[in-house]
Formats: C-alpha cells, structure tokens, sequence
C-alpha cells in the first residue's frame, strides 16, 4: 500500500508515556481492595468503545462474576489466571491474550510481583456483576498462552519488511476491523503506516515514538499507549525488541 504522509493537525494522534497514565479504582465500591484502572482511551464507564490497563497485586483473587459485556485481555506483566471458578490455575505469562464472554461466570486471579493487564471492550459501560446473573450468551473463552502464539513473517504476509518483522493475528479480519501483536526487533526503525485510525500498546520493550512529521519523539516503555484516527506514519525506533498490540479499524503496514 502507498500513501502520502499528511500534514499533522493538534488532534489527529496521542501519546500517552507510561509516567503520564492517570490512575484510578476498577471498581470503586471495593475501595482499596479494587485492583487499579485507567483509561488509556474511550470510558468505561459510558456506552463506548474502551481500552484501559489494570492493575493487580501479588495474590489478587476475585470472587466469582460475571460481566455485562464481552472484553479482551493482554497480559504486559506478571501472571494472570482467568478461567472458571472450579478451574485449576493456569498461569499466563507477558505477551499472552485471552478473552471473556459476557455473561459467563468466571473469576480472575494475579500470582506475579506486579500485575499488569490492557483490557479492551468493543462497547460499556464495563460492569462486574454478581455470578447469580450468570448466563450464557453462546461465546466461548480463548486462553493464549504466549508461547503459544502463531508467529507469521515476510515470506507468509507481503507487507512485512524482509523477515525481520514478525505478526500474530489475534481477532478480526486483516482488511477490516482486527487486532494482532507486532514483533519489532532491537535496533529497527519500523513505520506503521494506516488509513483509517489505529490505537496500540507497547506490550514489551523498549522504543520512541515519532508521528508524521512532527519533531517531538516520545519514549516507550510497556503500557505506553500511541492512535491515530486517520491516515498517517508512526515511526518506531526499538530500543530493545519490542512487542506492540495494534488494534486497527482496518488494513495497515508495517515497513
């Protein structure tokens, strides 16, 4: 795909360093015992699209419960279980993604130093509801473990640059609405090129941040949030390798 790099304007991109999230309680009705949230972009406490980090301490075990909506998971740091409540604890490490059906009865536990998850909803308000209210909406959960992750490269997809760059389709179609781990490795200079908006995460690693033609360059590090909403280049230097999580309302490139 080719394209034109555009003038920026103030409001068409965001950055957001991990020193600058703003904090706040997932689930303020627990008061101190509710793990830590904040919105990255969207509301979750509103009808919209949301995406938003939360926090977990060593030992955090929820009580069983269910959701109102659907979300997904992604694992930035430490070890997170989310499964049935009468399962046996599988671990999931950095890197690995899962997914919650509404309605389904579940419970969430944290075993790492620290805890660190994204969780993205496709609309809210996000709400945790007692198990009692439980019912099934035909969903299933998917538990990925990052070990598990199918890696593609240069010879399997034509975008990506000459096998260095590496991609891991979770949801969605390619062409339209998707989301998918992109693996950069330390030392490349890597432009993520789209026309209709995209939102990612650093989920490992770390780089700066360059957008179209602005001078500014922002420092990545795991939890670091960048979007666009419409056409126009990231520009990621990694550091180290990293691992970004992109959701893309359509077809994007990696060069």
């Amino acid at each position: 795909m080719s394209m034109t790099t555009l003038p920026s304007k103030p409001d068409d991109h965001t950055v957001i360093a991990t020193d600058d999230i703003a904090w706040g309680l997932l689930n303020p009705l627990r008061g101190e015992a509710s793990p830590k949230a904040a919105d990255l972009w969207g509301d979750r406490t509103k009808d919209m699209a949301t995406g938003m980090l939360v926090k977990f301490n060593k030992g955090f075990s929820s009580p069983p419960h269910i959701h109102n909506i659907t979300y997904r998971g992604i694992v930035i740091e430490g070890l997170m279980h989310n499964d049935d409540p009468s399962a046996e604890k599988m671990w999931l490490p950095p890197g690995s993604f899962w997914t919650q059906p509404t309605g389904e009865n579940h419970v969430t536990a944290a075993d790492g130093k620290k805890n660190l998850i994204y969780l993205e909803i496709d609309s809210g308000p996000y709400l945790v509801l007692s198990s009692d209210k439980a019912f099934d909406s035909g969903e299933r959960p998917i538990n990925i473990d990052e070990r598990n992750l199918v890696w593609l490269s240069a010879k399997d997809i034509k975008w990506l640059n000459k096998g260095v760059l590496q991609i891991a389709y979770l949801w969605g179609e390619p062409h339209s609405a998707n989301g998918s781990f992109v693996k950069i490795p330390a030392g490349f200079e890597a432009t993520i090129k789209n026309d209709n908006g995209l939102k990612a995460v650093l989920v490992r690693g770390k780089a700066t941040h360059q957008w179209n033609d602005l001078k500014t360059k922002t420092a990545l590090s795991p939890s670091s949030f960048f979007s666009s909403k419409a056409q126009g280049e990231h520009r990621i230097n990694a550091e180290t390798e990293i691992v970004l999580y992109i959701n893309s309302s359509g077809s994007y490139t990696v060069k």
